[in-house]
């Protein structure tokens, strides 16, 4: 657990309609599994998952003049708690 450093939220829209559906979506390091992040997250807020689903989102090709580069890859987490539960940290962002 201790390759996880503290995952970045992700504020968007679509995010912020899923908090309605008690969803949390966050952006972890690609190193990162789904076991590790869902014991993560029980210990530091006090929560319970229910469903975790992970997806690698692949860096877009970036032109600048002559030189081409890419951004990077990362992970994205897509986390569902339980009934009753719901991280504060994260609502405030909104």
């Amino acid at each position: 657990m201790s390759r996880i450093s503290f995952p970045t939220p992700v504020v968007t829209e679509k995010s912020s309609s899923l908090l309605s559906k008690n969803v949390y979506i966050f952006y972890v390091d690609l190193s990162v599994n789904k076991i590790e992040f869902v014991k993560f997250l029980e210990k530091t807020y006090n929560v319970k998952v229910s469903n975790v689903n992970s997806l690698v989102v692949k860096g877009k090709a970036i032109v600048r003049g002559r030189f081409k580069s890419l951004r990077p890859d990362r992970k994205k987490m897509i986390v569902t708690l339980k009934d009753g539960f719901f991280i504060s940290d994260y609502k405030e962002l909104f």
